[in-house]
């Protein structure tokens, strides 16, 4: 971002994550997107005007085969005017994040001035694709043009032939490094020696964090309900992913899932499955005081850096360090940090990286180390172990509750990060006033 410049954000709302298979699984992302950026468009047309939009923007990982450049189709069943365009961005789990930032380009470049940007995830709705002996075997009936042909096709059918590639394992996976995501977890787990039980003590009190900040009305400033089974008119208000009462001994009983004889990395101590749509308004800070509207807060910068894949879990400690060294902070300046918790050990590893000489020294080309933030300061409410990673749409959430819990608060800064499968990581500084 080009300095002096604050990118306001009026308004900014999600819908309640819901459990892969779960309330929502029969949205798919473009009913999903539409269903929030109409909410916030709406929102918006109590001081701005319908021409006031320059463009939509949208981070999405599993793109939808059904509706291409999601982002578009999102605009239009959302009520934007057909001449408003629309992009769709892809960052992996920093997608809602780059959508925020090619907004703010767009609006700093002078080529936009009033920007929706939206994340949004069905991952219920990532598909399973035909295996390479299924579609050579269809190719083949496509193909034969007589019965006699088709019959001699037929035979060669195998039943291993609609196991099915799951779309889902195909994306969490890195092919440079050959490694699952969850496998890279393990990795730092064992590169900062950290325990199965640090790791189920932190997943259980991401669950109560979340549960004392549902049940007091602090994510229902953020979400608008969704009609989630409209035949028995009900509305999904709350997040599904959140297991109340969450203990040590119920955590204990899981068996390590990506590395089965002598990981620590389970089910219960890394992020949920779910699905979910956030966005918000953004526009020049001059441009909200002309409108006299009351920003939710202003972003003040954001960076983007790379690391090695197979330690993609630390790109927020690039992340953080980059962008508290651009703006002259250091983390005493930091009122709240939210980093997305991918895995539970990922969280704690950047913890340590960043409180340690040596790993800055060496690997983030620092003189000194950045220092130790307050545990009591990362994910004040929860976060997606809880909560839930609808991988495109996070990076949107957690900047939207961000500079909501500031604001509950009446503190002032604060720094949204989260790693990115391919080994990078992203943040952004928030500020409210």
């Amino acid at each position: 971002m080009r300095k002096g410049e604050r990118i306001a954000v009026l308004e900014g709302f999600r819908t309640p994550m819901g459990k892969m298979g779960g309330s929502l699984a029969k949205a798919q992302a473009d009913i999903l997107g539409s269903y929030i950026v109409k909410e916030v468009y709406e929102r918006y047309l109590d001081y701005g005007k319908a021409s006031d939009i320059s463009e939509v923007i949208v981070g999405n990982v599993a793109q939808p085969a059904h509706a291409a450049n999601v982002a578009r189709v999102i605009a239009l069943r959302a009520g934007i005017d057909q001449s408003v365009p629309a992009f769709t961005v892809h960052r992996n789990c920093a997608s809602g994040i780059e959508a925020i930032a090619s907004s703010i380009c767009k609006i700093n470049s002078g080529y936009a001035e009033t920007v929706v940007a939206a994340g949004v995830e069905s991952m219920s709705n990532v598909p399973l694709l035909f295996n390479q002996g299924m579609k050579d075997f269809l190719e083949g009936m496509m193909r034969a043009r007589s019965v006699p042909a088709k019959l001699k096709q037929l035979i060669k059918f195998r039943l291993k032939f609609l196991s099915p590639v799951i779309g889902l394992k195909l994306g969490l996976t890195d092919p440079v490094c050959n490694l699952i995501m969850g496998l890279t977890a393990e990795n730092l787990a064992k590169d900062f020696g950290i325990s199965r039980d640090e790791q189920d003590k932190f997943a259980m009190a991401s669950h109560n964090k979340a549960e004392n900040a549902r049940d007091k009305g602090f994510f229902a400033e953020e979400i608008i309900p969704y009609p989630a089974n409209l035949k028995k008119a009900k509305m999904l208000e709350h997040d599904e992913g959140i297991r109340n009462g969450q203990n040590m001994k119920d955590l204990a009983k899981l068996r390590p899932f990506f590395d089965r004889k002598n990981g620590t990395v389970t089910a219960g101590n890394s992020s949920q499955i779910t699905d979910g749509a956030a966005a918000l308004m953004l526009m020049p800070e001059k441009k909200a005081k002309a409108l006299k509207a009351k920003p939710l807060g202003y972003i003040k910068d954001f960076t983007f850096n790379g690391l090695d894949p197979s330690r993609m879990g630390l790109g927020p400690a690039y992340s953080i360090a980059d962008i508290l060294n651009k703006n002259k902070m250091t983390v005493k300046d930091i009122d709240l940090f939210e980093i997305n918790e991918a895995f539970a050990v990922q969280v704690m590893a950047c913890q340590q990286a960043l409180d340690s000489k040596k790993y800055c020294t060496e690997k983030l080309g620092l003189k000194d180390k950045v220092g130790l933030i307050d545990s009591n300061l990362i994910n004040v409410n929860g976060g997606s172990v809880a909560l839930g990673h609808p991988v495109g749409m996070t990076g949107t959430r957690i900047v939207i509750h961000t500079l909501r819990e500031l604001k509950r608060r009446k503190k002032q800064t604060g720094i949204a990060s989260l790693c990115i499968g391919g080994g990078q990581g992203a943040a952004v500084l928030v500020e409210v006033e």
